[in-house]
């Protein structure tokens, strides 16, 4: 049986306490954020490519649709089929990163969703779209496991705020170049040309991090041998706290990426080029959100105010404002929904650094693949449950104030979640023997 107890660190009692500061940083510091830059600065690329990746189908589905002659159930299963692989794949991309080089596992995903994205603009028929998206689920699943593993090994806890609300931002600002980019290209050149284009473009970016991905003398070297198995952490009521957290995090991003648009342009009635300039402003302050917050949470890290403390009043914000800004959107009048839906933004940004911060604190160097992998996994249920119920619920009462209150009130149990179920933010010691593991407090830098 899994037991656990916290036990606080003591300072001498010689030491006395001292006042809370900023302390510089040498830029020569191997741990620095100065340092990390060119890596953290291809790791945001690589997410917004891979957002940018994921959604291309979804802008070409009409385009799809008429060409290929694809059913609505077919359409859907192409749109759906994605996230099999990715989804299930989470579990494994977490052993894998906490197991072997996770700078060339990231690259090997990376050049496989590459050039999936690129041969999906050659196929032709059903069973091989239908394919190239189980191959591009399984290529993309790296990504965020593998970024949560190179932040964790790389940086201190003061820096893994802001690196850890870039990515985020990144990825959200994905979706908007997407959306909005790769959309004005079909319509000019057609789909089949974007997704080659996109794809072999992106492939730039592997020589990039091979040249510039961190070296294993600025990162925590990698344990030799670990007893660890996954059960240990399964049975850790924190993460069944961060998942189902992540869960209502995805659930408010997911709505907003996939339903957004047609409520502009349905319950809110804007002409496609008014439609597209509110969401492009939601999608910016969702991004601009998540990079701030992250940069604010480390300032007060470093100031020497507890990481739980700041971590949770972080989360318990997010998601206060979410829920408060998706349901005055939904109860607002067409004059006045647009402050509500730019807060609820605010609050979606904001929650975007908790989902990585928290595993790379309380798992460590040693776990957080394993961590992050089935949290990410649980969590993406959300991008099954999200789109499909939000449409019967529209289907069936005609109007989107149900599919908002529902989404509101997933960002509550998101607070509950992070605030309380979630325990204290700090590093675990696995420390594992046959039949016991006790988990104590460990020092990290």
């Amino acid at each position: 049986m899994l037991t656990g107890r916290w036990i606080p660190l003591q300072s001498p009692p010689t030491q006395r306490r001292m006042p809370r500061m900023l302390t510089p940083e040498p830029a020569h510091d191997p741990r620095s954020l100065r340092a990390f830059a060119p890596a953290l600065i291809l790791l945001a690329v690589s997410f917004l490519i891979n957002y940018v990746d994921r959604g291309n189908l979804s802008i070409a589905a009409p385009l799809l649709s008429v060409e290929l002659s694809l059913s609505p159930a077919k359409l859907g299963i192409l749109l759906s089929v994605f996230f099999w692989t990715y989804t299930v794949m989470q579990f494994a991309m977490g052993w894998l990163v906490d197991h072997f080089d996770v700078n060339r596992i990231l690259a090997a995903g990376f050049l496989l969703w590459s050039l999936a994205t690129a041969t999906t603009g050659l196929v032709r028929g059903f069973a091989l779209l239908l394919v190239m998206r189980l191959i591009l689920g399984v290529g993309e699943s790296v990504a965020l496991p593998a970024g949560s593993k190179i932040l964790a090994r790389c940086l201190p806890e003061h820096h893994r705020g802001f690196a850890s609300g870039a990515l985020m931002s990144a990825l959200r600002t994905g979706n908007a170049v997407g959306t909005f980019g790769a959309g004005f290209l079909m319509v000019r050149y057609g789909w089949r040309p974007v997704f080659i284009g996109i794809g072999l473009i992106s492939l730039l970016w592997l020589p990039a991090w091979l040249k510039w991905m961190p070296k294993d003398r600025l990162c925590t070297p990698m344990p030799q041998h670990s007893s660890l198995n996954t059960a240990e952490i399964l049975s850790q009521r924190s993460f069944w706290g961060t998942t189902l957290g992540h869960f209502a995090c995805n659930y408010l991003f997911y709505f907003m990426i996939t339903w957004l648009p047609s409520y502009l342009v349905l319950a809110r009635h804007l002409s496609m080029s008014t439609m597209t300039r509110i969401a492009g402003l939601y999608y910016s302050v969702d991004a601009a959100s998540a990079m701030f917050g992250g940069w604010l949470q480390d300032f007060y890290i470093r100031r020497g105010h507890s990481c739980t403390v700041v971590r949770k009043a972080a989360m318990g914000i997010a998601f206060s404002l979410g829920a408060i800004g998706v349901l005055g959107c939904a109860l607002a009048s067409a004059q006045t929904y647009t402050p509500w839906l730019m807060l609820a933004g605010v609050g979606c940004g904001l929650s975007g650094p908790g989902i990585y911060a928290f595993c790379q604190r309380i798992a460590g160097t040693e776990a957080v693949g394993r961590w992050y992998g089935p949290q990410n996994g649980f969590a993406n249920f959300a991008g099954i449950i999200c789109p499909a119920l939000t449409g019967l619920v529209v289907g069936r009462t005609g109007n989107f104030f149900w599919p908002f209150a529902i989404t509101s009130a997933v960002c509550v149990v998101g607070i509950f979640a992070w605030v309380f179920i979630v325990g204290r933010v700090e590093p675990l010691n696995w420390r594992s023997n046959p039949g016991t593991s006790i988990l104590i407090p460990r020092a990290e830098a």
